[in-house]
């Protein structure tokens, strides 16, 4: 494959996760006796900008269509990384009533309902109808479309320029990055900040999280990756943050290229030097991760077998996307090893996930059938979820985790 950012070929194999369902795509009953179509699943590394990606086996406008179920405000601990992430930027950056703020994938307002609370006047930019229609009754001005050239050029023209243009979790989810990249350019004022989050490669390799590797994720993301895509657009980065949020990612600040106001940080330096100490600049970095990622699988289905043979019930919590690339990729089908799945958002529940079948449920299943064992599949919220949940603990559930290794936690 050609990489989506420089054009190279980009044939260095990083995982192969065989076939996989779009993760994000939700089963009804009805279609549970359809044909369920299989994408490849496959990783590869371009060497010369040290992009990671998949191919775009299913177009993003198919991916993120009406029936998106993903909502980001089931989660109380990222709510309150993003209310925090709000002072930080009115502080930062002295926003204020004259200012103007737009994040692109806003989804159901989840971000921009902070800046609503402070009055610092704000757009919302998401492509899916449900989750669009969610942030508009939170009170959330949102516009529905996909992020581009063509789309900033309108919004400048319509409502001006940006002081402060945010994309946490999206910038993944783009396969022509470059288009995307130079749209925050145009929408961006002289004076002012991008901010984007992202999962970190660094993380994600360290820490075996093949789990997060899924069809709507095209590219996985270093800060080398994303300073040079960034610099070949005309945008600095100019400060970065490691933040605990989805198994470890980084939060960049980028400027204009022009806007010497604001110095680049030594702290972007240093975080790029560790990823070149840590081999992302080099084949030898990649290497090894195909043999941690089965090893995982291999522990996961051992664990299950023996479930199963002592009699011992498992019930898995949260229908998230990483969860059903785990599922799929150790060829979990039906509920004969695992029962069910938990899930709070009342968007999925009722729903089947996709490859396995699980059904969805609401949580009070868990107290119906008092499992042996509850899966916690986002992994990333394990203290949140088991804490949530710590009733179960009075018939002797425990919890487990499957990243970066099983573990039952005591």
């Amino acid at each position: 494959m050609k990489c989506r950012f420089c054009g190279a070929d980009a044939d260095l194999p990083f995982v192969d996760l065989v076939n996989a369902p779009p993760s994000n795509s939700y089963l009804t009953r009805a279609q549970l006796d359809e044909p369920e179509t299989y994408f490849p699943l496959k990783v590869f590394v371009c060497e010369k900008c040290w992009l990671v990606q998949v191919d775009e086996y299913k177009r993003s406008d198919e991916i993120f269509d009406a029936r998106y179920a993903y909502f980001s405000s089931f989660s109380p601990s990222w709510l309150r990384h993003c209310q925090d992430y709000v002072q930080a930027m009115v502080a930062r950056l002295g926003l204020g009533r004259d200012s103007f703020v737009v994040e692109v994938a806003s989804n159901d307002g989840y971000l921009l309902q902070y800046f609503n609370e402070v009055n610092v006047p704000c757009l919302g930019i998401e492509p899916t109808a449900s989750t669009a229609a969610a942030a508009r009754e939170k009170g959330v001005e949102t516009v529905g479309a996909f992020f581009g050239t063509a789309f900033a050029e309108h919004l400048v023209a319509e409502r001006g320029q940006a002081d402060l243009l945010l994309g946490n979790n999206v910038l993944a989810h783009v396969p022509d990055i470059n288009d995307f990249a130079e749209g925050f350019r145009i929408a961006l004022k002289p004076g002012g900040t991008v901010t984007f989050e992202f999962p970190h490669l660094l993380n994600l390799i360290r820490f075996t999280q093949f789990d997060t590797i899924y069809h709507e994720h095209f590219s996985y993301l270093s800060l080398t990756a994303v300073r040079a895509l960034l610099a070949a657009h005309g945008l600095t980065v100019y400060d970065v943050a490691e933040l605990p949020t989805h198994g470890g990612s980084l939060r960049v600040f980028a400027r204009h290229t022009a806007n010497a106001t604001l110095p680049v940080c030594t702290a972007v330096d240093a975080l790029e030097q560790r990823e070149v100490e840590a081999g992302l600049r080099s084949p030898a970095g990649y290497c090894g991760f195909q043999q941690a990622t089965d090893t995982v699988r291999a522990d996961f289905l051992r664990f299950l077998h023996d479930c199963r043979a002592q009699g011992k019930t498992v019930a898995a919590y949260g229908a998230a996307a990483k969860g059903n690339t785990l599922l799929n990729y150790c060829g979990i089908r039906g509920n004969e090893l695992v029962g069910y799945v938990v899930d709070r958002s009342p968007h999925k529940q009722g729903l089947f996930l996709p490859g396995s079948h699980l059904p969805i449920v609401a949580e009070d299943r868990l107290r119906e059938t008092r499992p042996d064992y509850i899966l916690i599949l986002p992994w990333n919220l394990r203290t949140e979820i088991s804490a949530q949940l710590v009733y179960a603990r009075d018939w002797g559930a425990r919890f487990v985790v499957c990243i970066p290794a099983l573990e039952v936690l005591q």
